[in-house]
């Protein structure tokens, strides 16, 4: 089990050994966490929000606590040192996917405006943090732009794609190419399908995930055609999901870097099409931490550092 306080026993690295953000398929080196407990599933008062958070069911903490530590576990077995956010009241339940509130770059972090109201702390959450991982504020959101980070997917090193949806809009779009545009990044609009609605939680990365520099699983048929066109300009090899699994989450995997990527143990056959591609996956059960509010492991991670 991580222990809370072990997050302030972090080592001085130098700079270039701190952060980068332009892979999302090198391999994981250091990462943040919420752990359960720290987003406050441990809290008869904030678990009762479960309804206006769009979660499926009042939240089983000892369940979910387990389960997340069974992914720590594997971070940790995959070589990546893991860093839990510390807790706050005015964080929720949503905090424990931690990948939304901020965007590392290979320049500093981007603090988000989340387009989902109850998570609006947590971009400051995040900046305390860094500031004491001296990791520099490299950007930052602002009204009437919103935008999360789970809407961005790096293409390559020069090329972020980011979905345009509910939880991250127009303005959102335009915003993050002014950041990035100084560095000479291209900045690339996904449009985002309707889907469930405004009140549910559709990231483009819920619809896919980089595996490797090559190879994108995909839910193919809710992707834009303009997204799908993309992908196929630049020769991404597009690895379908098993539709029946889309709605416990199986196209929301983390790449570990080497082939190696985690995955939820309850989408099977979508796993298995990654080993037959030639794919390491490693599992762990997500009924509660993940399938109940809708964040997968890419979800529940924020990178920090790949190589």
């Amino acid at each position: 089990m991580i222990v809370v306080s072990e997050i302030f026993l972090v080592p001085s690295l130098p700079h270039s050994e701190k952060f980068n953000g332009h892979s999302m398929t090198g391999g994981l080196l250091r990462v943040i966490v919420c752990l359960p407990q720290n987003a406050g599933w441990n809290s008869a008062e904030k678990a009762t929000q479960w309804r206006d958070l769009g979660f499926q069911h009042l939240p089983d903490f000892a369940t979910a606590q387990a389960q997340h530590e069974t992914l720590c576990r594997l971070l940790r077995e995959s070589g990546a040192e893991v860093l839990s956010l510390p807790a706050a009241e005015s964080l929720t339940l949503d905090a424990v996917y931690a990948h939304d509130a901020s965007l590392t770059t290979d320049f500093g972090t981007v603090l988000m405006n989340p387009g989902k109201i109850n998570r609006e702390a947590e971009p400051r959450a995040h900046a305390d943090f860094y500031r004491h991982l001296e990791i520099p504020l490299f950007g930052e959101i602002r009204l009437p732009a919103c935008s999360e980070s789970g809407d961005m997917i790096w293409l390559d090193s020069r090329t972020l794609l980011v979905g345009e949806g509910y939880r991250t809009n127009k303005a959102g779009i335009d915003q993050m190419r002014a950041v990035l545009s100084a560095k000479n990044i291209d900045v690339r609009s996904a449009p985002l399908p309707y889907g469930p609605g405004p009140s549910a939680c559709l990231h483009l990365m819920s619809l896919m995930s980089m595996l490797d520099e090559r190879t994108v699983l995909v839910d193919l048929p809710w992707l834009a055609v303009e997204t799908v066109e993309l992908l196929k300009a630049h020769e991404f090899r597009l690895l379908e999901i098993e539709y029946s699994e889309r709605d416990t989450l199986a196209c929301n995997v983390l790449s570990l870097g080497e082939k190696r990527l985690i995955a939820l143990e309850e989408n099977a056959q979508t796993n298995q099409r990654m080993r037959d591609a030639g794919f390491d996956v490693r599992t762990f059960p997500g009924s509660e931490i993940c399938i109940n509010g809708a964040g997968g492991p890419t979800c529940l991670t924020r990178p920090l550092l790949r190589r």
